[in-house]
């Protein structure tokens, strides 16, 4: 049966739709109040928890690594972020959040609460049956 024709499928297609409209909106607001564009607030975010290669960041935003040097060449500007070299490979740079950045993406990431809110209405369980599911969506 084709998700055409299958009501359930596209009802699931149709909601996740709308969670990416959201997503992009606020992303678009809370970057906006930064003077950043959505898709440096979003590379900042990755760089939270550890230093990435700028070829992972270029994989996580979907784009192509020439575009990723442009991002991280305005953020490393702005002195929010800095080029590190990578400890297994000198060679190879990684992108790091400065102490500046740490707090934007921190401050970032406390006004993108619009998942939050609705997942904090979840049971642990539930997070992380929707967790799975979502990862498995994503494996394919």
């Amino acid at each position: 049966m084709s998700w055409h024709t299958d009501e359930r499928t596209a009802e699931v297609v149709g909601l996740i739709g709308e969670i990416i409209g959201r997503v992009n909106q606020e992303y678009e607001r809370a970057s906006g109040s930064h003077q950043l564009t959505p898709v440096q607030a979003k590379a900042l975010g990755m760089l939270t928890y550890k230093p990435l290669r700028m070829r992972r960041i270029a994989e996580l935003l979907q784009c192509d690594p020439s575009n990723v040097t442009g991002i991280v060449d305005r953020l490393v500007a702005r002195e929010l972020v800095s080029r590190e070299p990578d400890p297994s490979d000198r060679r190879v740079k990684r992108i790091a959040l400065t102490e500046r950045g740490q707090e934007v993406a921190d401050d970032l990431a406390r006004s993108l609460d619009f998942a939050a809110r609705p997942l904090a209405a979840l049971t642990p369980e539930d997070q992380t049956v929707l967790r799975d599911l979502l990862a498995k969506l994503v494996r394919g």
